[in-house]
C-alpha cells in the first residue's frame, strides 16, 4: 500500500506541476525555446530515435510527452507514436501543434495504464524517466515491451554539478521549475537498476555540454568542445546528461 501511495502522491504532484507550467511557457522554461535549446533538443532526439531504430514499421510509446516538443521530431521516422503524458494541460499544448493524428495518439494518463494498448517495439522520450519512482517504472517498463524491444531515454546527470544543484536544493529546484519528485541519475547506478530489472545490452553514455543559455555567438565553439569533452575519460562524466539504452531479452 505504501508504494502505491507514494506513485499517487508523485503523479498528483507531477499534475499539479503540469497545470502551472501551463501558466506560462513550459519550453521556455525547460530551455527547448532558445537557439541553443533547439540545438539539443534536435541532437538528443535524434539520439533517442536512431538508437531505438526508429521506422514506419515501429509501435512506440513516449512517456511523458509533454507540449510535444520531441513527439514532433519522433513522428519524423514514420513510427506509430502513442504520446501519454498525466497533464492535460501540457497535453492540451502538445495537441495544438497539429501533429500527424493518423501517426501519434496523444492520452492524458499514466503510462502504468498502458498495457491494453502494448506491447510497444520500443519505449521512449526524454527526460522523464526523473520523474518517477524508478524501480517500478523499469519493471512496468519491461512488461510493456515486446520481447527484443528497447528502451530510449535521454536523463540529466546528478555529476553535473548545475544538475546535482537544481536536483538537491529546494529553492533552487522552485527558481528552476523543477517539479518537487524529480531528481537526476547517476550512470552506475541506473545501469545497476536496469539490471536488476531484466534488460540486457545496456548503454549508459554521457553527453550534452551544451547549455540552453549558450549565446548564439557561441553554439558551435561550445558544441564543437562538448563532442570533444564527451571522449574524455572522467571529464565526460560531468556532462549535463545521460543516454539510456537497454533491451528486453528475446
Amino acid at each position: 500500500m505504501k508504494n502505491n501511495r507514494e506513485t499517487k502522491s508523485r503523479a498528483d504532484h507531477e499534475i499539479i506541476h503540469g497545470s502551472k507550467l501551463a501558466e506560462g511557457d513550459p519550453e521556455l522554461i525547460w530551455g527547448w525555446k532558445t537557439k541553443a535549446g533547439k540545438r539539443r533538443a534536435q541532437r538528443r532526439a535524434n539520439l533517442i530515435a536512431v538508437s531505438a531504430s526508429l521506422s514506419p514499421d515501429k509501435y512506440v510509446l513516449e512517456i511523458g510527452c509533454g507540449t510535444g516538443v520531441f513527439t514532433g521530431i519522433f513522428a519524423q521516422t514514420g513510427a506509430r507514436i502513442v504520446a501519454v503524458d498525466i497533464s492535460g494541460d501540457l497535453l492540451e499544448m502538445a495537441r495544438a501543434k497539429n501533429l500527424p493524428l493518423a501517426q501519434i495518439q496523444f492520452l492524458e494518463k499514466r503510462f502504468e495504464d498502458c498495457e491494453a494498448i502494448g506491447p510497444f517495439d520500443a519505449i521512449i522520450g526524454s527526460s522523464v524517466l526523473h520523474h518517477l519512482d524508478i524501480k517500478p517504472a523499469l519493471t512496468t517498463i519491461f512488461k510493456l515491451l515486446k520481447p527484443g524491444g528497447v528502451l530510449s531515454f535521454a536523463e540529466p546527470n546528478m555529476l553535473n554539478p548545475q544538475v546535482a544543484l537544481q536536483k538537491n536544493i529546494s529553492w533552487i529546484k522552485k527558481v528552476m521549475g523543477d517539479s518537487p519528485d524529480e531528481t537526476a541519475f547517476l550512470r552506475w547506478r541506473i545501469n545497476e537498476l536496469l539490471y536488476q530489472a531484466g534488460f540486457v545490452d545496456v548503454q549508459i553514455t554521457p553527453f550534452d555540454w551544451l547549455h540552453p543559455a549558450t549565446p548564439s555567438t557561441l553554439i558551435n565553439a561550445v558544441e564543437k568542445a562538448g563532442l570533444f569533452f564527451e571522449k574524455v575519460p572522467l571529464v565526460r562524466e560531468f556532462a549535463g546528461s545521460l543516454y539510456i539504452f537497454a533491451r528486453r531479452p528475446i
